[in-house]
C-alpha cells in the first residue's frame, strides 16, 4: 500500500539517509540544532550532586517518615487528615522536587 492509496502519511525509511530527507522534502526549520547534533551524554555535566542528594533525602521522607507518622497518628484526633492529608503532602513534595531536581538550568 502506498501514501497514494491510503491519502496519508507512510513512513518509507528509503526516503531518508543520514537523517536527511531525500527527494525534494520539507527541511526542518524549527531550529532544533539539538535534533540534527546531540550531546553525547558523557560530554554533559551530570553528577549526582546536592539537588540528587535532596531528592533522595526527599525519597526517604516520602516514604519513611511519612508513613510511620500516618501509622503513629493518635487515633483520637481527625482520622481524615491521617489518611488524605499526611500522604498527600509528601507525594506533592517528592514529584516538585524530582522535577526540580532532573532539570538542569
Amino acid at each position: 500500500m502506498t501514501s497514494s492509496d491510503d491519502g496519508g502519511y507512510v513512513h518509507d525509511p528509503a526516503a531518508f539517509e543520514d537523517g536527511e530527507r531525500q527527494e525534494g522534502g520539507e527541511a526542518d526549520t524549527d531550529g532544533d540544532d539539538w535534533v540534527d547534533e546531540p550531546i553525547h551524554p558523557a560530554a554533559t555535566d551530570r553528577e549526582f550532586d546536592w539537588r540528587g542528594w535532596t531528592l533522595v533525602g526527599v525519597i526517604v521522607f516520602a516514604f519513611v517518615v511519612s508513613p510511620l507518622t500516618i501509622l503513629l497518628w493518635p487515633p483520637a484526633t481527625d482520622y481524615l487528615f491521617a489518611l488524605i492529608v499526611l500522604p498527600l503532602a509528601p507525594a506533592v513534595l517528592l514529584a516538585l522536587t524530582a522535577v526540580w531536581a532532573t532539570t538542569r538550568p
